[in-house]
């Protein structure tokens, strides 16, 4: 079983995810409609694994399929949806061995997408409810192996996707002036 590392902000993970979604950008080309930052790496002051997480937003998901040889080239593992319905998953590990980054792509219109956008955002916005997730995280990394950090933040995240959704909401209602 993997053993999860948690660690401070890395003020460098930015850059990383800038470097690596150039060269993603590159390997898909005219498929790509963005790229976001995700992730605790993208969360500043937060504790996380020291995995860049990318979020990929493509026209077509069937064309990804077909572009698996560029992302090999790139050092990835081709995952498929990875337990997730209507995601192309990868991976990558350093020359070590250790992970590095992993690649979520979706089509643009995906619910998933929205779902990674609010949570990061609404994260960045409300500090004390990101000091706890971190917390949690640290918590978790202590005392369990991956498949059990994963788990123990499963009811923290879903708490933290109903706020963000609200407040999606709410900023929509307040756009529209409602």
């Amino acid at each position: 079983m993997r053993k999860v590392e948690v660690v401070p902000h890395n003020p460098e993970w930015i850059a990383i995810f800038q470097a690596e979604a150039t060269r993603i950008k590159d390997a898909l080309g005219e498929n790509i409609v963005a790229v976001h930052h995700i992730g605790s790496t993208a969360i500043t002051g937060i504790q996380a694994k020291p995995i860049i997480d990318l979020l990929v937003e493509v026209q077509c998901l069937t064309q990804v399929d077909e572009q698996n040889s560029p992302m090999e080239q790139l050092g990835y593992e081709v995952m498929g949806e990875f337990g997730i319905p209507g995601r192309r998953f990868f991976r990558k590990n350093n020359q070590d061995g250790i992970r590095t980054h992993h690649i979520h792509i979706f089509n643009h219109s995906s619910t998933q997408v929205k779902r990674h956008l609010a949570f990061r955002d609404y994260m960045i916005a409300h500090p004390t409810d990101a000091k706890q997730y971190s917390e949690l995280k640290c918590q978790l990394a202590k005392h369990t192996n991956i498949d059990g950090y994963v788990d123990g933040k499963d009811s923290f995240i879903k708490a933290i996707d109903v706020k963000a959704a609200q407040c999606k909401a709410l900023q929509a209602d307040q756009q529209s002036g409602s």
